[in-house]
């Protein structure tokens, strides 16, 4: 590069020079092109290429989109129906995938099983039969099933062999599978935290905003109410909320309720944190220049300062989420949430109420099983996306 000027000495004059050349501005500085792909990158593709560098959060989301994506196909999943019983097999225990049968390889299949009843302790007694090699059978015809009330179907993914079984989690005391009903589960587990965020959402961003927006008497009225709310204990304030709905309510009306119950508890946070980002941005130019061209408070709010901060909102929601799954199972697990014939992860837990049922049959644990991994993928996910939402640093 030409040089354009330089230090005198002491007391003399700065001489000057004029390059008489035509000024080339990508001759100022040669990008590489991957220089340039990044330069000229938009902020949504930075933060997505920060985002896939936390693999751990790349996989957690993978994971749920995977897992919300099998409640549309429960049924097809699910290798026996959500009410199906085997009267002969109550509480039965686990039985065990295998591949190979005396050195040979056989396929994923399992052992039949004989059952006594114990006539000292009238306990069930199971014990493996290797006589039975029982192989597991996929995209087979089962039992038939209503496909969303749309289509009657009987294939399911895989089935127990002809005249087997196949409970790969146990059976429960009416002698349902258990690994069924998680499946069922699932699809009022996961679907309950998205209800209840939105309405969480709604109310924290609508009563959040008016907070940090008005400011003065509105603001100080709005916080006194969160304070007071978020004194309560949660688990008495569950109890209230859920003794209000009537036993008389049909089951998806109850579900609603909860949804409801959860989204009015849960938007307390969200709106402290709104609040305290509209303080700082509401002072921001581009906001006066709104209010100058006559745009309502609503529109400001929802237009200009709320995706000021959505990166923050995204990463919000991934914390909650998972609290409103708790919350759920929470509830249903004390039997003040959702009942049968509603079936939930929660709802399963509440035949591991009893310890004796516990000790003897810890199979029944299983549903607690996913709620773990899906309360730790949205938490790794909500990490990986808080860090991309500033892909500057």
């Amino acid at each position: 590069m030409t040089e354009i000027s330089q230090i005198p000495p002491n007391g003399a004059d700065m001489q000057h020079f004029v390059r008489k050349d035509k000024f080339d501005p990508k001759a100022v500085e040669k990008l590489t092109p991957e220089q340039e792909k990044v330069y000229l990158a938009s902020q949504w593709r930075l933060m997505w290429w920060k985002f896939k560098k936390h693999r751990l959060a790349v996989v957690s989301a993978v994971f749920l989109i995977i897992l919300y994506a099998s409640i549309a196909i429960s049924e097809f999943l699910a290798p026996y129906g959500l009410v199906n019983r085997h009267v002969d097999f109550i509480h039965a225990p686990p039985q065990k995938l295998h591949l190979f049968h005396e050195g040979k390889y056989v396929g994923p299949f399992v052992y039949g099983m004989n059952y006594k009843l114990n006539m000292t302790n009238l306990k069930r007694e199971y014990t493996i039969d290797k006589t039975k090699v029982q192989k597991i059978r996929f995209l087979c015809r089962g039992e038939s099933y209503d496909f969303w009330g749309m289509t009657t179907s009987n294939i399911h993914l895989f089935c127990a062999a002809k005249n087997g079984t196949l409970f790969l989690h146990g059976t429960d005391r009416l002698g349902r599978d258990v690994m069924s009903r998680m499946i069922y589960g699932a699809r009022i587990s996961l679907t309950i935290g998205l209800i209840g965020i939105t309405i969480s959402f709604l109310l924290g961003i609508s009563i959040g905003g008016i907070a940090g927006y008005y400011g003065g008497l509105a603001d100080m009225i709005i916080q006194r109410v969160i304070e007071v709310l978020q004194s309560i204990p949660s688990v008495p304030l569950w109890l209230a909320l859920a003794a209000i709905m009537p036993v008389t309510w049909s089951p998806i009306v109850v579900y609603f309720g909860i949804t409801i119950i959860l989204g009015l508890i849960d938007w307390t946070g969200l709106a402290r944190a709104v609040r305290s980002k509209l303080l700082a941005l509401r002072e921001e130019d581009y906001v006066l220049a709104a209010q100058l061209m006559g745009a309502r408070p609503t529109r400001i709010i929802m237009r200009h300062l709320v995706p000021g901060f959505m990166s923050h909102l995204i990463a919000s929601a991934t914390i909650t989420i998972p609290t409103m799954i708790l919350g759920e199972t929470a509830l249903s697990f004390l039997g003040l949430g959702l009942r049968a014939p509603i079936t939930s992860w929660g709802v399963l837990l509440t035949e591991a109420q009893n310890i004796n049922a516990v000790a003897l049959y810890p199979w029944l644990l299983f549903p607690v099983v996913p709620v773990i991994m899906v309360i730790l993928a949205f938490n790794f996910l909500g990490d990986g996306l808080r860090d991309a939402a500033d892909p500057y640093k």
